[in-house]
Order: structure tokens, then C-alpha cells, then sequence
């Protein structure tokens, strides 16, 4: 499949590839190094649906896991981050942001406590595992740092509870949300989680050995033929209007947590980690802009490759940096950075897209109604 991609071993192939090919799979992107599928057979429009009403099977094994382990692991796990983990316990899922010296942020995963002195961060976008292991080694701490073989597989959208339990037992329905537990599958002990990047609930099972991934995609593409599934993959409206960011486009180093919407996550309190100063700094100044969304009319827009300015009157206040038709609002929706002064819910705004046009809309609070 050509998709403008040159495929090499460069771009890493998951264990699920195969069967996401044999699915239909109509083009990949690609995340930390690895083949994420984008699209199948119908339209993103018809996806999101489908989402939002039945339930669906992910190839998201491009999430990869760094794995903290050792005396000092949960030591370097806080110096990484302005969440105290402090009080979290074995079998909870915490969203962590990971920040460097300046607050930027560096990537934003979802920390697994798998012991007292074992952690993994399962990571958006970027080269965590590099940062982790330059960190470890520059303090001389006690910690190994690796990337195991473990490659998610997501199913999401309102039956996937119903399926997994069928498939692997009523204890599934006890797992609380960003809790993860354990399930048997071909002989092997997995861990499974309730998460996803989706606002429909689901679960993402964490396969620990990648020569097991056909076989786990076929166990459970057969049981949920009675659940209406479908090959999938995060969907863009979806994304948006639940207010689900994406780091590359909404977050870089050149944003912060507080600019996000995610002080909650940046408790005082927590241990001393990189950028608090910096952290602590920009809280008592007071951020200059903060997440919003943004509705905005004109007709179903061009897909988002770079940001659209958001303007009132002849000044820039954002940029649009996701965007998408949403079937359900039938109104454009997206994700923008909003200065201070205009980011009120029903500030009136313009977008400028890149098929020329100036779109009227105005500001959202996230997620979208």
C-alpha cells in the first residue's frame, strides 16, 4: 500500500498489521516509528458512528510502553512530571504530563503502576524512552529503562465491555475506569485496562508478546460479530469534540500543562520535578492562552495539515490546529490555543482555512456540547 508512505523496516510494522491490511485498512500514519492505520473501508463520518453505536477494534500498538523498573524507578518517574504519583497504587492508570526544564511539555502519557519499584508510561508521540534513560543516567539512579514487547490492542465504542466479558470473563465488568486487571489469554497472563483514546469507554489490553497478536485480533474479531464490530482507529470528530489533544498538534514543548487545561494534574504537593520553577512561575503570573474549542460554519472544511489563524476583527487570537465537520453538531468543530481576553464561550471569532475561506464561528468550552 503506497499511501505516499515508502514502507521500509525503518517504519515498524505492528503484530496486528497483517490483520489490519486483511481488514480493509486504507492508509497508516505513523507514531513513535510504527505503522498506525488511519483509515478502512467507509468514511471517517460513517466511523465515528459506527464508534459512538457499537464497538470497534484498534491497532494502536504505536503506543509504546517505557518501562521504569528498579529501586529508584518511582523516584525518576516524579522528577519526569508535575502529578504526584505519590499516592497511586498498584493497578491504577494515571494520565501523567511529562515536562521538561521550562514546563514544556515533553510527551503526555498514561502511567501503569505495575509494582512499587515498576512503572510503564504508555506514550504519545515522542522519543520518551530517550529522555527517560538520558535522565536516569545523568542523576546515576538505580533504574533500568526499556521498551518490552507489549503492544495494545483497543476496543472501543458502548459494547465493548459486553464483548471482552464475553470473551474473557464477568471480572472485566469490575474494572474501574483507568484501572487496569488481568486476563488469560492462550496460555499467557495480559493485562487489560478500561481506556482509549475515545469518549465512547472501551478497553485496551496491553499484549505482553508480539508473536500472540494475530491470534488475540481473530479472538476478538470473532466474539464480537454478535456486537456489530468493525476495524478502527481514533477518529478525528470524535477526537475533538470530546476535547481529546494530540501531542504534534496541540501540544509541543512549546505549550504547557497550564495552557492545556491540565492544572488538575500539577498538584501542589507533588515531589520536586523538572520545571516547577518554571511551573510555578507561570501559575502565579497567570497563562497568556488556554485550550478552547472552537465551532465555526462555512460548509464541511478541508482537512487541518497546518494552522488556520482564528481572528477577531484584524487581530490573531489562535490558531486551529484540529478541525473537522462534525455530523452531529452540523458545525465545524476544532482545537485552538486562545489568548487571554477572547477565550470566553461565545467570543465570536473568524477562521481562515486553507481553501481560502473565512469562516464565522465563535469559542467553545471543551469538550464540545
Amino acid at each position: 500500500m503506497a499511501d505516499g508512505l515508502n514502507f521500509s523496516r525503518r517504519l515498524r510494522r505492528t503484530p496486528y498489521t497483517d490483520r489490519a491490511e486483511a481488514a480493509g485498512v486504507r492508509g497508516f500514519s505513523v507514531v513513535n516509528h510504527m505503522l498506525l492505520p488511519k483509515a478502512y473501508a467507509g468514511s471517517v463520518e460513517e466511523d465515528y458512528w459506527h464508534l459512538r453505536d457499537h464497538v470497534q477494534i484498534w491497532d494502536v500498538a504505536c503506543q509504546r510502553q517505557v518501562e521504569i523498573a528498579g529501586p529508584d524507578a518511582a523516584r525518576l518517574v516524579q522528577w519526569m512530571t508535575p502529578r504526584d504519583i505519590s499516592h497511586a497504587r498498584v493497578g491504577d492508570c494515571l494520565y501523567v504530563p511529562v515536562t521538561d526544564e521550562r514546563a514544556g511539555m515533553i510527551n503526555d502519557p498514561v502511567l501503569l503502576k505495575l509494582a512499587e519499584d515498576r512503572f510503564w508510561l504508555s506514550i504519545a508521540d515522542s522519543d520518551l524512552l530517550l529522555y527517560a534513560k538520558g535522565l536516569a543516567l545523568g542523576a546515576r539512579l538505580a533504574v533500568e529503562v526499556s521498551e518490552p514487547d507489549v503492544s495494545p490492542l483497543a476496543v472501543q465504542g458502548p459494547k465493548a465491555e459486553a464483548l471482552l466479558a464475553g470473551l474473557f470473563g464477568d471480572h472485566v465488568r469490575g474494572i474501574g475506569f483507568f484501572k487496569f486487571g488481568w486476563i488469560d489469554f492462550d496460555g499467557t497472563r495480559q493485562l487489560i485496562a478500561r481506556s482509549g483514546y475515545s469518549r465512547q469507554g472501551g478497553f485496551e489490553i496491553y499484549l505482553q508478546g508480539g508473536h500472540l497478536g494475530g491470534a488475540l485480533w481473530d479472538a476478538v474479531w470473532e466474539a464480537g460479530q454478535a456486537h456489530d464490530i468493525a476495524p478502527g482507529c481514533p477518529n478525528l470528530i470524535e477526537r475533538i469534540e470530546g476535547g481529546l489533544l494530540s501531542y504534534g498538534n496541540e501540544m509541543t514543548r512549546e505549550t504547557t500543562p497550564l495552557e492545556l487545561g491540565l492544572g488538575r494534574f500539577c498538584l501542589p504537593g507533588a515531589a520536586d520535578y523538572l520545571g516547577r520553577a518554571a511551573l510555578d512561575r507561570i501559575a502565579a503570573e497567570g497563562v497568556a492562552r488556554e485550550i478552547r474549542g472552537v465551532l465555526f460554519d462555512g460548509g464541511p472544511c478541508p482537512a487541518c495539515a497546518a494552522p488556520w489563524p482564528v481572528r477577531v476583527g484584524d487581530r490573531q487570537v489562535g490558531q486551529v490546529t484540529s478541525a473537522a465537520w462534525s455530523p452531529r453538531l452540523k458545525r465545524n468543530v476544532g482545537l485552538s490555543l486562545i489568548d487571554r481576553g477572547f477565550w470566553e464561550a461565545g467570543q465570536l471569532v473568524s477562521v481562515h482555512s486553507v481553501d481560502g475561506l473565512t469562516r464565522g464561528g465563535e469559542v467553545s468550552a471543551l469538550p464540545f456540547a
